[in-house]
């Protein structure tokens, strides 16, 4: 199959979305993280020292998330530009790569989401009695 400058284009609309999936996430666990901040410097409870680590750990994902997210956005232009001078062999490569770092991408979004699914677990049993 040929590579074509309609191929890469393909993943701008896509990566776009995911990015901004991405942000509302990192937005949202922000707005948690000053309310918790904020609480805690009221109660200097343990809980919700041990609640920022989590969320620390999950705003590292969430970060490297947007990262490869947006080398892959990067790769898929640089793929454009390949394709546009003729160099087949360099498009190819470099399409290949940016495919890879999307689907890197994916892989921390569903760890994220797993551990976002874990914390409301723990949150809804300690509800629950």
């Amino acid at each position: 199959m040929e590579l074509t400058l309609s191929i890469p284009a393909l993943l701008f609309p896509a990566i776009s979305l995911t990015m901004l999936a991405y942000n509302a996430r990192y937005l949202a666990i922000a707005a948690l993280i000053r309310q918790l901040h904020q609480k805690y410097q009221e109660t200097e409870s343990g809980t919700i020292a041990l609640q920022v680590r989590k969320l620390r750990k999950r705003l590292t994902i969430i970060k490297n998330m947007q990262a490869t997210a947006i080398f892959s956005f990067l790769l898929a232009v640089i793929t454009m530009s390949l394709i546009y001078i003729e160099q087949r062999f360099w498009a190819n490569l470099v399409f290949g790569i940016s495919l890879l770092a999307l689907m890197v991408s994916l892989v921390l979004s569903f760890i994220e989401v797993q551990l976002s699914t874990k914390a409301l677990s723990i949150q809804l049993e300690d509800m629950e009695g």
